[in-house]
């Protein structure tokens, strides 16, 4: 049996967890291992914007592909470089978590996760999700743009002419799943 490809989804507490509900889905779908890590505030997120706190309705969380992991877990195996982990995506990233990443603060097993996908030269993808940015935001985000972190601004596009949310969701997951080089169909693509 071939080994599947594993894949990190973290979920802080920045508005946008459709977004990552979304992901999860398409990624299961195309046969990912899903090891996925949510903070508490994302938890409360969740509950307000998704209609309940059932992570399990809404990330698939029995399925034993997906691996709900203690964000105070700094022991987990992906918080080593060992663990061979290659692909995160923070969707959303609060600018909180994002400014530990920059600053390399590891106090937690996201910010842990991303210190070494970043160190092991990996693909790490920060859904950004604020507005207005502060300076601050800005520099934190330029700073992890210089060292090859994919930034993705919790912002869909209009050309695909999105009819519902869905639409408008699944513009950022293609853009995320772009990022990581996985194809998918899930808008149609701009043409001139």
């Amino acid at each position: 049996m071939l080994k599947k490809d594993s894949i990190i989804v973290a979920i802080t507490g920045a508005s946008g967890s459709i977004y990552a509900k979304r992901l999860i889905s398409v990624l299961l779908n195309k046969d990912f291992l899903i090891k996925l890590i949510i903070t508490d505030a994302g938890k409360r997120v969740i509950a307000h914007e998704l209609g309940s706190p059932d992570l399990n309705a809404h990330f698939h969380t029995d399925r034993e592909e997906v691996t709900l992991l203690d964000n105070g877990d700094i022991a987990a195996g992906i918080a080593s470089g060992t663990h061979g982990s290659d692909k995160m995506v923070i969707v959303p990233a609060s600018m909180g978590t994002t400014a530990r990443i920059a600053c390399g603060v590891s106090s937690c097993l996201i910010e842990r996760a991303a210190d070494v996908i970043i160190k092991e030269s990996g693909r790490l993808v920060l859904v950004a999700r604020e507005a207005p940015f502060s300076p601050i935001h800005l520099e934190n985000l330029l700073k992890l743009s210089r060292i090859g972190v994919t930034i993705i601004p919790a912002a869909p596009g209009f050309y695909h002419h999105p009819k519902s949310i869905d639409d408008l969701v699944d513009f950022m997951v293609t853009k995320i799943l772009d990022s990581l080089k996985i194809e998918s169909d899930l808008i149609e693509r701009y043409k001139v």
